[in-house]
């Protein structure tokens, strides 16, 4: 098994999935959710506030993405999502594709918890001006 993002070309999940009313419906029901429950929306990554449509949900794990009869479900658990800006959502994404042991030898849900601690304190160290 392998957590390394697939070619585009061959990425049901990021041609198709991404782009389904079940997809945007299950997205909308997240936001929702957090608001009932009256936190604060702020990116997973930098802790920056930010709003809905700053966004994007990062998948712990692909358990709830389901494809029956070429139709496509979102049962993702609540806790299966992680909000984060684009950027920082990119940058996670480049940290697991990069590190061998985090594409292949943990589960997505540890490698993203993992690639999520290192990227927080990567953010969060102060630059040195130059």
């Amino acid at each position: 098994m392998s957590n390394r993002r697939r070619p585009g070309i061959l990425n049901l999940y990021t041609d198709e999935f991404l782009h389904t009313r079940a997809w945007f419906e299950r997205r909308d029901r997240w936001f929702t959710e957090e608001q009932a429950a009256g936190r604060a929306l702020a990116c997973a990554a930098c802790e920056r506030p930010a709003d809905k449509s700053q966004l994007e949900l990062h998948h712990l794990d692909y358990h709830g993405v389901i494809l029956e009869s070429g139709r496509w479900e979102a049962r993702e658990a609540h806790e299966d999502l992680v909000p984060m800006h684009p950027y920082c959502h990119e940058l996670l994404h480049r940290l697991i594709d990069r590190d061998a042991v985090l594409a292949r030898n943990r589960t997505r849900r540890a490698a993203s918890h993992l690639a999520l601690d290192r990227l927080r304190r990567k953010l969060a160290t102060p630059q040195e001006p130059t």
